[in-house]
């Protein structure tokens, strides 16, 4: 390992995934969200609000999340070089903009740092070992669909490869998985941002439980998410106890052999600490490198990796790349800060929306199966079953892209992060999930509709056929027919009242016949007395994950 600070630059977006409990959320702040207004156009006035979360030190120091839409679209402008490299429907649905058309699923916000005093992140564990890094973007990306993206951007120069390392594993931790990992230094043991002397958020991790399934979040994540209140379930996390570095290194071109070079990028890809080789097998690291790396420009120097839990870029030395100039800017960086970000964001949008959907889908099945298995569907799981095929159908119609670029570096490098979240053969599993789902409410209203068209043909035939008697024998007999039932004389009004309490009694039977049987089933019958305009009377926000 080459003396010094090898690493000349390490850039790193810590991503968190998250979901929103829109219906918890709205049932919480009716005030941004009255009948009939959707979630993305209510989000705007909420985080605005003045008692969004006041007395939060992040709002009350950094002054909160603002809207960080694109307004200026010239050449030399960042929303012009990111949005020109991705296809116009592309443009139209991911990027957030204040022009055009406004009726954008994506909100897109910012924390301003302040210029003068640096937002501070640091990381310590039980074993002495510390990162201080400067915070040098704080964004969010909110959805329609409730999806969001909590993104922190640090940076650090002139640092060692240890120290890179480290801070990439340690600083992505947002819970542990056992008390174990603090002990022995996995997990830090203090994590906090600061502003100066001032501690806006940290988390020590010194004790923590699972509550209704949700693992204990860090302080520092909450915090910065402070319109959001973790405890009541208004939001959960999606993937596991990290969050996602898209990280990019670059190092001394005089770094090592092409050995060591391929060895640092087996840790830095993995997100493993340094140390001697590799931290696995060769010939297994080997062959997962070969799977997950794209090598276009491997022989400049310049490395991609994609897995499920990291997105890197490595590259050796800064120096003009073509007919790019370094003057006018680092290539690999701005690419890596621009296009690759935003493809990066949308990637990890679709795995979310899909774990979310595949545990939405797993809650609908359970309230189909509980009441099927006591033969009474409820209107309302039905109607909640159609919002979820509705949902997946705009996901799969509006959202979902599998190429989302014009050229084929990027197609290659979305396509490469898609396959590594299994992004394809989730949405294939969960439109069939969802395809059974259907057939089987389908076939279990066919059955309903013919229980109700038999008892309605039942009726029917028992009202007709006291018609058609009454008619045939009114219409057809006289004479002595007609003075022992229609006007009957002093010696056959017997007759006459006997056959009167007969028919009453059968036009009685009938009617009552009719009436139990409307009653008993009023679940099929009721929606029908509805005026086909008016607005239904069902629960517009209903959390699945809180069952009601």
């Amino acid at each position: 390992m080459p003396s010094g600070n090898p690493v000349l630059q390490l850039e790193t977006y810590f991503l968190f995934p998250f979901v929103v409990d829109k219906e918890v959320v709205a049932s919480a702040h009716p005030d941004f969200w009255p009948p009939l207004r959707s979630w993305i156009d209510g989000l705007d006035d909420w985080l605005r609000s003045e008692n969004c979360a006041t007395e939060a030190p992040i709002r009350a120091r950094l002054g909160g999340w603002r809207r960080a839409s694109y307004t200026e679209f010239d050449l030399d402008s960042s929303a012009y070089q990111d949005m020109v490299f991705f296809h116009p429907f592309v443009r139209r649905v991911f990027f957030d903009t204040k022009t055009g058309d406004q009726a954008t699923q994506l909100r897109v916000f910012e924390i301003l740092l302040p210029e003068t005093l640096p937002l501070l992140w640091e990381a310590h564990d039980v074993r002495g070992r510390a990162c201080s890094v400067p915070v040098t973007d704080l964004r969010l990306f909110l959805f329609a669909n409730g999806v969001g993206i909590l993104s922190i951007g640090v940076e650090r120069k002139d640092c060692t490869v240890r120290e890179a390392l480290w801070m990439n594993e340690m600083m992505r931790k947002v819970y542990p998985t056992s008390g174990r990992q603090r002990r022995e230094g996995r997990v830090p043991a203090l994590s906090r941002l600061a502003l100066g002397e001032e501690t806006l958020a940290s988390e020590t991790f010194e004790s923590g439980a699972i509550v209704q399934f949700q693992p204990p979040l860090s302080k520092v994540i909450q915090g910065l998410l402070y319109f959001l209140n973790y405890d009541t379930l208004e939001y959960e996390q999606i993937f596991d106890e990290r969050m996602i570095p898209y990280s990019y290194m670059a190092v001394d071109p005089e770094f090592g052999t092409p050995e060591k070079v391929e060895q640092l990028f087996s840790r830095f890809l993995f997100v493993d600490r340094d140390g001697e080789g590799f931290r696995y097998d060769p010939a297994f690291t080997r062959e997962q490198l070969r799977e997950h790396t794209y090598t276009r420009w491997a022989h400049e120097g310049t490395y991609y990796g994609f897995t499920r839990f990291s997105n890197v870029t490595l590259v050796r030395g800064v120096a003009d790349r073509g007919l790019h100039q370094v003057q006018e800017g680092n290539l690999i960086e701005r690419m890596f800060s621009g296009r690759y970000y935003l493809m990066a964001i949308v990637a990890l949008f679709y795995r979310a929306t899909l774990l979310d959907f595949a545990e939405s889908v797993a809650l609908v099945s359970r309230r189909l199966y509980e009441n099927l298995a006591v033969g009474r569907l409820e209107r309302q799981n039905v109607e909640i079953a159609t919002d979820l095929r509705n949902e997946f159908l705009n996901f799969s119609n509006y959202w979902y892209f599998d190429e989302l670029a014009n050229k084929d570096e990027e197609i290659e490098h979305f396509q490469m992060q898609c396959r590594a979240y299994r992004v394809e053969e989730l949405r294939v599993q969960i439109e069939q999930e969802l395809t059974n789902m259907n057939s089987a409410l389908n076939e279990y209203n066919q059955y309903r509709s013919t229980e109700a068209v038999n008892r309605l043909a039942m009726l029917s035939m028992l009202f007709g056929a006291g018609a058609v008697l009454t008619g045939f024998f009114g219409m057809n007999f006289g004479h002595v027919f007609e003075r022992y039932l229609f006007n009957p004389g002093p010696d056959t009004v017997g007759f006459h009242l006997g056959a009167v309490a007969l028919a009453t009694l059968i036009t009685l039977s009938i009617f009552l016949l009719a009436v139990y049987l409307v009653v008993t089933n009023w679940r099929d019958y009721r929606f029908i007395l509805r005026a086909s305009d008016a607005p239904t009377k069902r629960h517009r926000w209903f959390s699945l994950r809180l069952n009601g």
